[in-house]
């Protein structure tokens, strides 16, 4: 049976991005109910807004303005067209860096980490700064609330209907891409829909737009009026009456809960549970907090084959040790280009379907990287970093993404190194004599059953003075195989 510690330990790694070093030592004794309840309590408040677009022109005219009025191939638009692509972009690496920034240090865990499943859930990629900070606030208000709200909301976001053609989808000549993402990717899954319901269903969702406010807007002219048969279900459909028989059907919730399932609990499904969530799910009009109650408040959430069965995302790998090595960055670009190196870059998925997860996460290259990431922090040593160039990523402007990297790449030959508050980690191991310290910090940090070799860790460690051990100590457990589990 799985300790307290471990317990807590586990739930603050699935519910959020890892322990903190100052509550390390209280992990112990604190009781894992009261632990939940406080994720719950911390993460209750309306989150406040991710701003890197203030205005207008910050945000809209540079991405949907001009692209629609650049889109003509006249050669005097290719330099403004460029200059405005660049923009954007730094744009959401902004944003990317400010939610990274709030996964970390935000008492809300449990609402980043839900807005972080959804994130990858309703998965996006669109050049507009202004568009995605809106929906990721979309995103964070609603992660904890009721599915079909967010559903909803997210449908009718400025971001979802440009990357899925909802925008170009009118009477007559309907664009199918958002009505089969919604059936397969957000609600139902596949299986459960024919491609006449795909046909249909995007003839309800003719006339959903957006403005130049970035507002949604329904252009009743270029909708389809007619009936249109969805799912068994027949009527004059409009894009709102096709998600609330998404929503009616018992396959989304069993959808989603298998989804999140698979998120917080484990890759390998346990279907007898899942029916059983999902049912009280539906039954709840798809409330999300009961449905995570019901899971974080199990006593199968804390099995032994539950603990530490999951590869860290990197986005929770770079969280998770910036949480128990509390720190600031000489330069923070570094973490865009670890993001990049090791596969996960917010805002950035690999396509609608968002990233894989699982055993994806990990291949020769990328753990290498995983395993150095530490020491990179800690200034013991330097690494060279190249990533592929993802040329959506680069947003078609291949040759500034290069010298981005490489400055980059300098950067990170000159060591990354980060001012960590050690004292901090000191306090948390003060009761703890000498010959005990690699397995309590073991135990702080390392979730998989597989157990750290105390002789190893003792071997290359440092032990000229206490604090030295323990820094040298921390960092090594850090970059153990084990650590990559949570």
């Amino acid at each position: 049976m799985a300790s307290n510690r471990i317990k807590n330990q586990h739930l603050l790694w699935r519910a959020g991005f890892g322990p903190m070093a100052e509550n390390a030592a209280s992990l112990d004794d604190f009781p894992t109910q009261k632990l939940w309840e406080l994720l719950i309590e911390t993460s209750v408040k309306k989150p406040a807004k991710i701003e890197v677009a203030r205005s207008l022109s910050d945000g809209l005219v540079k991405g949907v303005g001009e692209v629609i009025r650049l889109e003509k191939k006249s050669p005097e638009n290719k330099d403004m067209k460029k200059k405005r692509r660049m923009e954007n972009k730094e744009g959401i690496a902004s944003l990317n860096l400010m939610w990274l920034d709030t996964m970390i240090n935000s008492e809300a865990q449990l609402r980043e980490k839900m807005s972080f499943f959804w994130h990858g859930h309703f998965a996006t990629r669109v050049i507009n700064s202004y568009f995605q900070q809106e929906l990721l606030q979309i995103i964070r208000e609603n992660a904890l609330g009721n599915f079909g709200e967010l559903l909803r909301a997210v449908s009718k976001s400025p971001t979802m209907l440009q990357f899925l053609n909802n925008q170009q989808n009118k009477k007559g000549h309907p664009n199918e891409n958002f009505a089969r993402e919604v059936m397969e990717l957000f609600t139902m899954g596949r299986g459960h829909y024919t491609e006449d319901d795909i046909k249909e269903a995007a003839r309800a969702f003719t006339g959903w737009g957006f403005n130049m406010q970035g507002e949604f807007v329904f252009r009743r002219q270029v909708h389809d009026e007619g009936n249109k048969t969805v799912l068994g279900k027949s009527g004059p459909f409009d894009g709102d009456d096709i998600l609330a028989i998404l929503l009616s059907k018992k396959e989304t919730a069993q959808f989603i809960t298998r989804k999140i399932y698979r998120f917080l609990v484990n890759e390998n499904i346990d279907e007898s549970r899942v029916k059983s969530l999902a049912d009280d799910f539906y039954q709840s009009g798809y409330e999300i907090l009961p449905l995570l109650n019901a899971i974080f408040t199990s006593d199968w959430f804390y099995d032994e084959k539950n603990i530490g069965s999951k590869i860290k995302s990197p986005i929770e790998l770079l969280a998770g040790i910036r949480r128990y090595l509390p720190m600031s960055l000489d330069n923070d670009e570094a973490q865009m280009l670890f993001q990049k190196v090791l596969g996960q870059v917010l805002f950035y998925p690999p396509n609608v379907a968002g990233w894989p997860g699982g055993t994806s996460w990990i291949d020769s290259t990328s753990l290498m990287v995983r395993l150095q990431v530490p020491q990179v922090y800690s200034a013991k040593e330097a690494i060279s970093l190249t990533p592929k160039i993802d040329d959506d990523l680069a947003m078609g402007t291949k040759m500034e993404e290069t010298v981005r990297i490489n400055r980059n790449k300098a950067y990170i030959n000159r060591g990354g190194a980060a001012d960590i508050e050690w004292d901090l980690i000191f306090k948390a191991f003060e009761k703890v004599k000498r010959p005990g310290l690699v397995e309590a910090i073991s135990l702080s940090l390392i979730q998989s059953p597989k157990t750290v070799s105390a002789d190893i860790i003792t071997r290359f460690s440092d032990e000229s003075s206490r604090e030295a051990f323990i820094k040298s100590a921390v960092i090594n457990i850090l970059s153990t195989p084990e650590y990559q589990m949570c």
